[in-house]
């Protein structure tokens, strides 16, 4: 009995002191094709986001944040591994059979095995897309304790699907062929959340929440649905497209109502967030999470998505599959109670390669030497001397191959990498031309000259994601 009771109070003394001081829990909130401009904190006016503003108006927003891709793998890849698309093993949306995506390798070192190096005990939900299970890339072989969500991208285009995996067991949610509708799946994912956080309230915890909210098909549940309908004009087109599902709608009217389905969607992610806060208070422990909400990549124009008619890119040039700001700026928003100044807002040029450093420093836990990211806590906590990064690169392999650089505020792009390498480089100035409206890579020849140089150094090849001109598997 006195050895248990001292192991108790040892327990209680690490979780009251030593934990508060280097051990704050991490919750990454992550949605899915969520555009710059589709919360109300970053400008949305046609419907509002009180959690998500909450969590903004109580930490910092950044302004200047970017995806590590443009479409899910790469940049959640990006993400995980601290490195840029030129670097990350994962550099697009390569299907796997039987089931995902084209595996992350046993060598890539992730955020999750980072913090497990420091005692964290790390959960995974929602969408995984980085390798089927029981391949090197499954989420329980790169570090996550945990797993529950889809495996597989493809299939989270479905919100009511007959499978869902908790680690390696399949868990059998609806026949195929039983015609019944079954669970909503972003509430099983988020029940999940929920759940992780009640069970390791008492510990350092590490929870990755990967939303499919509001990506294709659009799908809200009908009592969500409801509030929305009739609310906005009607759709132009409302059909799928070569890259995406085609619109999907319950019950309610007989004509499908795509902008009112989205705008119930991202309504009930405001209210996971809600949620999410609120059971980190009642357990009292908000003050020691770091809670961090953003996006993979810019909005979606798949199964009824219509960003236009929302601005969901905030007036930015793109969307996602492009390298326009449209398609890689993302909302971002950190909360960490006592050491974020409320209310605050960053203009600090970042992207997803610099959280595992972020997070390494934060935590103490030592980052692999040979990632692209920098931290950006001196920012979080309003210190001067913020180091910058030199340059931002991605590249994408679809449509042709496209690279981009930003470097200050010049932006360069290349389209049609693998058909046509030689074709021009576009270049902008996003200090006067945030949109990307003005093409002056004529007037500006040395600096066009500077940034290639940059996307060629910063490009490794891949054999498994190779451009045109470079062997592949």
């Amino acid at each position: 009995m006195p050895v248990v009771l001292f192991a108790s109070l040892a327990a209680v003394s690490y979780s009251q002191t030593g934990r508060e001081k280097a051990h704050p829990n991490i919750v990454f909130i992550l949605a899915d094709d969520l555009g710059y401009g589709d919360l109300s904190c970053y400008g949305q006016q046609k419907f509002s986001t009180p959690n998500i503003d909450r969590l903004a108006n109580q930490g910092m927003l950044f302004r200047q944040h970017y995806a590590g891709c443009t479409v899910s793998a790469p940049s959640r890849s990006s993400l995980l591994t601290g490195m840029h698309t030129g670097h990350t093993p994962i550099r697009g949306n390569k299907e796997w059979k039987p089931e995902g995506q084209w595996p992350m390798p046993s060598e890539s070192f992730t955020i999750a095995e980072m913090l497990k190096s420091r005692g964290y005990t790390t959960c995974a939900v929602g969408k995984w897309g980085l390798g089927y299970i029981d391949t090197e890339g499954d989420p329980n072989s790169q570090g996550f304790d945990e797993f529950y969500g889809y495996n597989c991208q493809s299939l989270a285009h479905n919100y009511y699907p007959d499978h869902l995996w908790h680690n390696h067991d399949k868990v059998i949610l609806q026949e195929n062929d039983s015609g019944k509708k079954g669970a909503y799946s972003a509430d099983l994912i988020h029940k999940a959340a929920i759940d992780f956080i009640e069970k390791n309230k008492g510990k350092p915890f590490f929870l990755y929440y990967a939303t499919t909210i509001p990506h294709a098909e659009l799908a809200a549940k009908d009592d969500y649905l409801k509030q929305f309908l009739g609310k906005y004009e009607p759709e132009k087109s409302f059909k799928g497209t070569d890259s995406g599902p085609s619109f999907r709608l319950g019950p309610y009217g007989s004509q499908p109502d795509s902008h009112a389905a989205f705008a119930a969607m991202i309504k009930e992610l405001d209210d996971y967030v809600g949620e999410i806060i609120d059971k980190l208070r009642t357990l009292g422990i908000e003050k020691n999470t770091v809670i961090i909400f953003s996006s993979d990549n810019g909005p979606h124009m798949e199964g009824g998505g219509d960003p236009d008619y929302f601005k969901s890119n905030g007036g930015l040039k793109g969307h996602k599959r492009d390298l326009y700001e449209g398609g890689i700026r993302i909302p971002f928003i950190v909360k960490w109670q006592g050491k974020i100044k409320p209310g605050s807002v960053s203009n600090h040029v970042s992207a997803f390669w610099d959280i595992m450093p972020t997070l390494a420093e934060i935590t103490g836990a030592k980052p692999p030497e040979n990632i692209d990211g920098i931290s950006f806590l001196p920012s979080l906590l309003g210190k001067k001397h913020q180091k910058e990064h030199d340059y931002l690169y991605w590249e994408f392999h679809e449509q042709g191959g496209k690279m981009a650089v930003r470097q200050g505020n010049w932006k360069a792009i290349k389209l049609n990498v693998d058909k046509s390498p030689g074709n021009a480089t576009e270049l902008y100035d996003l200090s006067n031309d945030p949109s990307e409206a003005r093409n002056i890579a004529s007037q500006n020849p040395d600096i066009v000259i500077k940034l290639e140089d940059i996307m060629k150094q910063a490009h490794t090849p891949s054999i498994v994601f190779p451009f045109a001109s470079e062997p592949s598997r």
